[in-house]
């Protein structure tokens, strides 16, 4: 790396830390719930309402927001996102009640929706074929450990100042950041600190056929078959991940008998492994590529084995003991974050000109948390009507293989589609 210049590496350092921000913000509200839910007066229904909100403008809004990066660059959408998210998580510490914290929870979902297609714009902008596995698995781990730092810091935060000063804490949080990223952040070619060999070593040397392509109008993209096999294949990787979002806490309470203190401690073990396991998928992909394998073939590798293995998922609800229950979950999320290496290369991998990037990877992002409004419901759902996590975790590891049968089979090959060079089919 140090060969070709480090810019590219502080830059995805960047996008890792707006991605650890962007969970910190959305999981504040989980932490908090329990303060402010008793000091307004929000039922078990409404706390409910209040949480799923954010989902329905965040998925909602993926498909403008990739196209609006496409249009304006990652420099200007990211900033304007974390910027926007962030006032509207310190303005969350000013709540009166149900509807006030409703209007934000949907403001912020708003607000957080062109994250995802700006960081996959910068992988594509930033990095050459053999690099995107890691540097998009290094921006995406950030959900793994924004996740898994917003319990011990907001509690702390809410012990020492109460559950209003950890929104207004993590609000500002953000904002230093949109300073940070305007002071460093510039696209490739206008970048005053990259040096012509590192912008080389970008580009792979001349420019290619795919980087001239016109972009195609976005509603075409829905016309191609890959386009739908990454969509159902992130769908089944994120519902599982949004198992482990959401019911693996009370799994481990209701059916392991974790007190707060081991909930805490141990109950953060999977999160944290899977990212240095999403960490060697992306080294997994540029070893295969520089070996001389097709980047098709490198991308597959993680998604299809790495969805095969999490469906260990399902043995997770007869294990003997809670430590083999949760070495279980943990094989489990390990080999979800392995396959998530992969996920958000794609757009850039498969889209038809490096102008569809971000609208490949909005879609891609509906799909995601389509699972994230799914998930947890039919969880519940199952859970309310089995009464244990037999059948719930037996859906989840159908759904990883599924998952792996997508990506093996439906999605085709890894490569531009049908790109157009000034007007001509390519």
């Amino acid at each position: 790396m140090s060969g070709t210049g480090t810019l590219r590496w502080k830059i995805i350092a960047l996008a890792f830390l707006a991605t650890t921000i962007n969970y910190l913000d959305r999981a504040n509200l989980g932490v908090s719930l329990p303060f402010l839910a008793e000091e307004l007066g929000l039922s078990p229904a409404t706390s409910g309402l209040v949480l799923g909100a954010f989902f329905w403008t965040y998925a909602a809004m993926q498909f403008p927001a990739g196209w609006l990066v496409d249009r304006f660059g990652p420099r200007v959408m990211l900033a304007l996102a974390v910027l926007t998210w962030s006032l509207f998580t310190a303005l969350t510490g000013l709540a009166t009640g149900f509807v006030s914290l409703l209007v934000l929870r949907l403001l912020l979902g708003m607000g957080e929706s062109p994250s995802y297609p700006a960081n996959a714009k910068v992988v594509s902008l930033w990095f050459p074929a053999q690099e995107r596995g890691l540097a998009a698995s290094i921006f995406d781990s950030g959900a793994r450990f924004g996740t898994a730092l917003a319990l011990p810091l907001i509690t702390l935060v809410i012990a020492a100042s109460g559950w209003r000063t950890s929104f207004f804490v993590t609000g500002a949080v953000g904002i230093v950041f949109v300073v940070l990223w305007l002071r460093v952040y510039q696209d490739p070619d206008r970048h005053p600190k990259l040096t012509p060999h590192e912008l080389t070593h970008i580009r792979g040397g001349e420019p290619t056929a795919h980087e001239a392509a016109v972009a195609v109008p976005w509603r075409t993209l829905f016309r191609y078959r890959a386009t739908w096999g990454m969509s159902i294949g992130i769908f089944c990787v994120s519902f599982v991940l949004y198992f482990f979002i959401t019911w693996f806490p009370s799994y481990l309470v209701a059916e392991r008998g974790f007190d707060l203190m081991r909930l805490g401690s141990l109950g953060a073990v999977p999160a944290l492994l899977a990212m240095p396991a999403q960490w060697a998928g992306g080294l997994l992909q540029g070893r295969l590529i520089k070996r001389g394998r097709s980047v098709s073939f490198a991308r597959k590798v993680p998604l299809v084995s790495g969805l095969v293995l999490s469906s260990v998922i399902v043995f997770a609800a007869g294990a003997p003991s809670a430590t083999v229950a949760l070495g279980l979950f943990t094989l489990s999320y390990c080999a979800l974050g392995f396959a998530a290496s992969s996920l958000w290369a794609l757009p850039a991998d498969l889209a038809p000109a490096p102008g569809n990037v971000a609208s490949l990877a909005g879609i891609q992002g509906f799909a995601s948390n389509l699972a994230g409004f799914v998930s947890p419901l039919l969880i519940g759902l199952l859970l309310g009507v089995g009464g244990s996590y037999v059948v719930p975790l037996a859906v989840a590891g159908a759904v990883s293989l599924l998952g792996a049968l997508t990506y093996l089979v439906l999605m085709g090959p890894v490569r531009p589609l049908v790109p157009v060079v000034k007007g001509v089919p390519a």
